[in-house]
């Protein structure tokens, strides 16, 4: 994938956007979506899309930057709290070079605890059950966080 490819309207989170796909939703908004990553790096691990297109940082609207980053501002204290997390680290990938495998931008939200080794990005698939209840875990904290 290269940075001036055109936005593909057949990758996996433009199948989510469009209902094609399921995911486990965590937070949504006018113009943001956040849900489990399938391939976690860590327990809690949540990805943040823009609903508009955009492959990378490069080719996304200043609006939708600014939404992806006030949404993960919004919701990363709650998914520490939710996974007792000492920690957590933002990450942001442009073109395969980089280590992005899905053509649309999306920003990485990953727990992180002290002594525990983070797993590979997009390697292992999570067990679907763990991450429902996780996904619901973080949602529900989501949710608790912004109505106090």
């Amino acid at each position: 994938m290269h940075l001036d490819e055109a936005y593909d309207d057949n990758n996996i989170f433009a199948k989510i956007l469009r209902g094609d796909l399921p995911c486990f939703t965590v937070y949504e908004d006018e113009q943001t979506l956040a849900f489990m990553d399938i391939m976690p790096q860590s327990p809690g691990h949540v990805l943040v899309i823009p609903k508009n297109p955009s492959t990378n940082m490069l080719t996304i609207a200043e609006e939708d930057v600014v939404a992806v980053m006030r949404t993960t501002h919004k919701i990363a204290p709650s998914i520490r709290k939710a996974m007792g997390a000492e920690g957590f680290m933002v990450v942001q990938l442009n073109g395969s070079e980089a280590g992005q495998t899905v053509p649309h931008l999306h920003m990485h939200i990953v727990p992180r605890q002290g002594g525990i080794d983070i797993g590979f990005h997009a390697r292992d698939v999570a067990d679907m059950d763990e991450l429902a209840a996780i996904g619901e875990k973080i949602a529900a904290q989501i949710s608790a966080d912004l109505s106090a």
